[in-house]
């Protein structure tokens, strides 16, 4: 009985956290960073392009194997969710650390994503070169269920409506 209690908590909870999107930056050698991309969910649960997590890591980190080609030695995953939610990634110069940090904000609009972003940067010393370089939404876990099918099936209903009206 507990085996099935703990199992049902454990998919419970797996279940939960099953959707989202990742941002990943790839580095050099040298370890000078050499591209950034991400991966969402661009459709809500149950739709063509939604992810879980793992998967928004796994194209992400496929993407930079694209991007940055034979210059890729190190990726890593600087940033993923499964919320639903508005995403902004930004990079800027450390003069005083001599170094380029990227930074990942999460907000309920852009606007409080893109501060949050900005906030992060200036937390790490960033002060020349600051920017948003992505901006996205991202369906998570709490997205729902899609509604492609009721949205064709009422397109089929008004269809059908007018096709009637214009018989009589």
């Amino acid at each position: 009985m507990k085996t099935f209690i703990f199992g049902s908590l454990f998919c419970f909870f797996a279940r939960q956290a099953s959707a989202g999107d990742a941002v990943a930056i790839g580095y050099k050698y040298d370890g000078v960073w050499t591209a950034v991309t991400y991966n969402r969910s661009s459709t809500p649960k149950g739709g063509p392009h939604y992810h879980d997590a793992v998967q928004a890591c796994t194209f992400a980190v496929r993407d930079l194997h694209v991007r940055a080609n034979d210059y890729l030695v190190r990726a890593e995953i600087i940033g993923k969710s499964d919320r639903t939610g508005y995403v902004a990634v930004a990079q800027g110069k450390a003069i005083a650390k001599n170094k380029d940090v990227t930074a990942v904000g999460r907000g309920t609009s852009q606007a409080e994503a893109d501060q949050k972003a900005l906030a992060l940067l200036n937390a790490n010393c960033v002060t020349e070169n600051e920017q948003i370089v992505y901006r996205y939404f991202s369906y998570g876990a709490d997205s729902g269920a899609h509604q492609t099918t009721s949205r064709h099936a009422r397109h089929a209903q008004r269809a059908h409506v007018s096709k009637v009206a214009s018989h009589m």
